[in-house]
């Protein structure tokens, strides 16, 4: 490449002093170039007496192939360039903390960063960062993930919740009898995992020696956090949900907590690779995020 960057300049200016003062070199370094390209090729490029310095046939062949190569390459290089510096900033998170926290903030994301854009995918599947699938990953862990750069959002609580039209708000302690008596919701967990607010765990906690099992009672399970939320809103039962996804709900009244017992919860961690090319972006995302916590 550094011998087909002289020669092509060499053959633009018909100089190798000119060629020279550009690439930042000396003539005879030029020449120098110049002879192992043609040692190379068997065959001179450049026909040096009479003067002044010409291309020789092969020269001549040569020189519209590496000038254009040459502008390809610049010209690539520059749409990658703006491309990535134009890109989406493509982000994962599960699915209900898209929806019920990243969601509602995004106009507040607009104002503060108007020309950074977002490409959202709510997910509860695990996306690999170094396969170049996500450039940032919020993460729900117990502990902080392994697989990047980790910073620690937040941490959630587990309430036994469930709407005003269902229960008694005045209620300050729920008996077992008093939830059997009610429909029961629980989202589904991963198998195995025994931090899982499930209604099994939290009877553990609230009634020990209860000898009625809640989890039996459950009459609405689904599989997905954000919609056992829906339900919940919607007084179709009670639910353990998090407090960091129904934060709006228990401000507003929709939801109302109906036991003092709650069960701790997991980790919101912001993960990135690192070294990652658009950084400085990735950096704007995450003290915008810490900042609306």
């Amino acid at each position: 490449m550094t011998e087909l960057r002289a020669f092509e300049a060499a053959a633009r200016h018909l100089s190798f002093k000119h060629a020279a003062g550009e690439l930042g070199v000396t003539p005879t370094a030029i020449s120098h170039q110049i002879k192992l390209l043609e040692q190379h090729c068997g065959r001179p490029l450049f026909r040096r007496r009479p003067r002044p310095l010409a291309l020789t046939s092969a020269g001549r062949q040569l020189f519209p192939v590496v000038r254009d190569g040459f502008g390809r390459f610049a010209e690539t290089l520059s749409n990658i360039k703006s491309s990535h510096a134009g890109r989406h900033l493509r982000i994962t998170a599960t699915n209900a903390f898209a929806a019920r926290w990243l969601l509602p903030r995004l106009q507040s994301w607009r104002a503060a960063h108007p020309r950074l854009k977002l490409d959202i995918v709510g997910t509860d599947v695990v996306l690999n960062l170094e396969s170049d699938e996500t450039d940032v990953a919020i993460r729900y862990a117990l502990g902080p993930p392994a697989d990047g750069n980790v910073v620690e959002l937040m941490r959630d609580t587990f309430y036994v919740v469930a709407s005003p039209k269902l229960v008694d708000t005045r209620a300050t302690k729920t008996r077992p009898v008093d939830l059997a008596r009610l429909p029961l919701i629980e989202a589904a967990w991963p198998p195995g995992d025994t931090h899982a607010p499930t209604w099994q765990r939290w009877q553990r906690a609230a009634l020990p020696l209860s000898k009625r099992k809640l989890a039996s009672l459950v009459s609405l399970r689904f599989q997905e956090e954000l919609h056992a939320i829906e339900a919940a809103i919607a007084g179709q039962g009670v639910a353990i949900c998090s407090d960091v996804l129904v934060a709006p709900e228990l401000a507003s009244g929709l939801l109302v907590p109906v036991s003092p017992v709650a069960l701790s919860g997991y980790g919101f961690y912001i993960v990135h690779r690192a070294g990652a090319g658009n950084g400085p972006t990735i950096r704007k995302f995450i003290a915008w995020a810490r900042a609306e916590v």
